[in-house]
């Protein structure tokens, strides 16, 4: 089969048969996640609407690119719930625990995990169920062997778990982590999820625009001699900016140091990180008013030193901007609700970590030339408190 117009076979020969597969394959399995989704509706809608109404906090939780996954969701979860949200990573709640959890306070805890075996998955949960009076568990994984969808809570779990296509063999999550964020954006709308078949549709249609029109174009920034680069997003998409600086650093293993923010935060001292070698990305909100915003820190880039290449992501063209190369996937007759973008807005970095990755002589499926980085992360200890 063929991935970006090459032979898989090819791709495998070089240690990238996994990683450009799963990038590739992204749109079919957004898909036969929303099916699982629709199948399982009742049963999880059940469950959730009666969390809601036992919760006063909202905790969204992960290690790692999984941990990304609740900067692009938080809001919508705070809008369309009304219950207090917050994304914190289970890195942070392992070593300081009493300072994000309350014990007279009922916590709803959404877990996301591609394996779920990441020491601090299931530490997390742990401390949770010892601390909290009250807590309900909702894990969002893509295997449902792991450590974290076999553990036994004292309180309510319930484990959705993905379709099998979306756990990733390769080290970079690409399509897990996909498949992960859009679960969590439907979770809040699954009493009409039945009638999204349109917006699913239309966010195929934008990442298969992705893959398969600006791919070529990704490839040959690949082949640009950039050291660093800078991706910013704001909202929602500031969970995608992060998500996006780590797999372009990590498929690179560490040789193109990478950088994320928010538009209007990156005025504020981070800007000096441009120079002639930096590549610069723009993740563009469909939101007008959001976009004035960013079109301010664009155009006022003028000032200082230019950086190598500037490169747009948006789902329609985004006018009065000078940019290297516009990477456009939708058109001015659809548009989708400004959270839902996050889901394709990272296919660009994907693209180009994989290719660069390549163009370094690298291999994406397992990057790590000296091993410090692994698909499940090692070596971490869990003490007692």
């Amino acid at each position: 089969m063929k991935y970006f117009n090459t032979e898989g076979d090819e791709f495998a020969s070089k240690g990238a048969g996994y990683t450009a597969r799963e990038i590739w394959e992204q749109p079919e399995v957004w898909q036969k996640t929303f099916q699982k989704l629709v199948k399982e509706k009742d049963e999880l809608s059940e469950f959730f609407q009666k969390a809601l109404a036992a919760s006063t906090k909202i905790i969204l939780t992960g290690a790692g690119t999984s941990a990304y996954i609740g900067l692009s969701i938080e809001g919508t979860f705070q809008r369309m719930t009304g219950i207090t949200t917050v994304s914190i990573p289970t890195t942070h709640l392992v070593t300081h625990a009493t300072d994000y959890l309350e014990a007279e306070e009922h916590t709803f805890v959404i877990s996301f995990a591609r394996s779920g075996n990441s020491p601090e998955s299931v530490a997390t949960v742990k401390l949770i169920d010892k601390m909290c009076a009250s807590c309900t568990h909702l894990v969002i994984t893509c295997d449902k062997d792991g450590e974290l969808a076999r553990y036994s809570s004292p309180n309510d779990k319930y484990t959705f778990v993905l379709p099998d296509e979306s756990n990733d063999r390769s080290l970079a999550m690409t399509s897990s982590y996909t498949s992960m964020l859009l679960t969590g954006l439907l979770l809040p709308r699954l009493e009409k999820i039945t009638s999204m078949e349109r917006e699913i549709d239309t966010l195929m249609s934008y990442g298969k625009q992705i893959l398969e029109s600006y791919s070529p174009e990704i490839k040959k920034v690949a082949g640009m001699d950039f050291k660093r680069a800078v991706v910013l997003g704001s909202g929602p998409l500031f969970g995608t900016s992060t998500e996006s600086h780590l797999k372009l650093q990590e498929l690179t293993d560490g040789q193109i140091v990478c950088k994320k923010d928010s538009y209007m935060a990156f005025r504020h001292g981070p800007k000096a990180v441009i120079d002639e070698q930096t590549l610069v990305i723009f993740l563009f909100s469909n939101n007008p008013l959001v976009q004035r915003y960013e079109l301010d820190l664009v155009n006022s880039l003028d000032k200082g030193k230019r950086a190598m290449a500037l490169i747009g992501v948006s789902e329609s063209q985004v006018k009065d901007v000078k940019l290297d190369l516009e990477i456009c996937y939708g058109n001015s007759r659809t548009q989708l609700e400004e959270d839902l973008l996050t889901v394709c807005s990272v296919l660009p970095a994907q693209i180009l970590g994989l290719f660069k990755s390549l163009d370094l002589g690298l291999k994406p499926d397992n990057p790590s030339v000296t091993g410090a980085i692994a698909r499940v992360v090692e070596g971490v200890t869990i003490y007692e408190s």
